[in-house]
Order: C-alpha cells, then structure tokens, then sequence
C-alpha cells in the first residue's frame, strides 16, 4: 500500500465525524474514503481497501445532467476539482447501487499540502429533496 499524505489521511478522520456525505480521493483520483453519510446516498457501503480509480467511481453511479444527458468525469465537480485544480459546485442526477434514482447537489475542492501540491480532492455531496 503507498503512503498517504497526512493531508489526505486528516482529510478521511474529518470526512469520518460528518453528517454530511463525503467522498475523497488522491491526486490520481483513487477512491480513498467514502463516509457513513455518503454511504446512504450512494446505496452501498465502503469497502476498506479497495482500489477504486476514478474512471470507475465515476461511471459506476451513472450521473446524469439535468437533461438526462451523461456526464463525464472531467465535467463531474470531483472531475473539476482534480483536473482543474478549482473548487466546483453542480447538481446531478445518479442511480446508487441499491437501484434508486437521486438527484444531488455536490460541492468539490482540491486539497493543498502547498500551494504546488496537490493531494486530493473533495466531494461534499447530499440530496436535493426539491427535485
């Protein structure tokens, strides 16, 4: 196993005490940690250990646009925030893996060690009940 920035591994413990769901992956767009909160909304558990890249955690939930039109990673929020290095904000349409269909709203940032470098990013994410 690589090691992980003490960044990144604060990052998890945070993610960890929240309410509200989170996703968090390395520079490389690995999943590292999802949390409880998430796990609801995604409609299954995190798995420790399991190397997840980000070509498949962002197709596996099939997020959507407004229009029912798919959405690729590098126009997800987490997509922007990692390839852009930039905070981005966006509602999307996903199907968890229990099935159901929820519209979401998610707030995603890059995680700095310094300013040149990048260790992560973030997705601050929770249903959007009006939709």
């Amino acid at each position: 196993m690589t090691q992980r920035s003490l960044l990144l591994i604060m990052a998890r413990d945070f993610a960890s005490r929240l309410a509200t769901a989170v996703f968090l992956v390395d520079p490389d767009g690995t999943l590292v940690y999802f949390n409880e909160a998430a796990e609801r909304v995604l409609g299954q558990p995190f798995v420790e250990g399991r190397s997840v890249p980000a070509r498949e955690w962002s197709t596996a939930f099939s997020p959507e646009d407004e229009h029912g039109e798919p959405v690729p990673l590098a126009a997800l929020p987490l997509g922007v925030a990692l390839t852009e290095r930039t905070a981005s904000h966006g509602a999307i349409r996903i199907v968890g893996a229990d099935g159901v269909s929820r519209s979401i709203e998610v707030t995603a940032f890059p995680l700095f060690a310094h300013a040149e470098e990048c260790v992560g990013a973030v997705a601050i994410f929770w249903e959007n009940a009006g939709h």
